[in-house]
């Protein structure tokens, strides 16, 4: 059983930054991908970012490359979404989510996930 908590969420101007960060529950959580994921009011959720058990490789969704950063710490068994140059459409539920798939782009192939946390992009 893998419990998740995500952190870190709130209010900031546009080009601001943020950082998310998501503890998990879990033995072995080098065994896991990690994953981030948004959904906005009205919209489906969508990959943001991914991250393999070994932090070695990473995977962006286009619209946040260059902008968003990955990353996990294995000891602290937490992963974190680190968010500059924040924009307006950035504005979402932010959640981590956990897997022993490959197939990292799909919110579908993750077995756990965390509450989510808010992120708003005031303009």
């Amino acid at each position: 059983q893998v419990q998740l908590g995500e952190s870190g969420g709130g209010l900031v101007q546009a080009g601001g930054s943020l950082r998310l960060s998501c503890a998990a529950s879990v033995r072995a959580f080098s065994n896991y991908a990690m994953g981030w994921f948004r959904q906005a009011p009205g919209k489906e959720r969508e990959f943001v970012a991914a991250i393999r058990g070994s932090g070695l490789r990473k995977y962006y969704a286009d619209s946040v490359k260059g902008r968003f950063t990955i990353s996990r710490d294995n000891a602290k068994n937490t992963v974190y979404l680190q968010m500059n140059s924040l924009k307006p459409e950035d504005t979402a539920v932010y959640y981590c989510a956990a897997t022993s798939g490959t197939d990292y782009y799909i919110d579908s192939r993750y077995g756990y996930w965390g509450q989510g946390t808010q992120v708003t992009v005031s303009s």
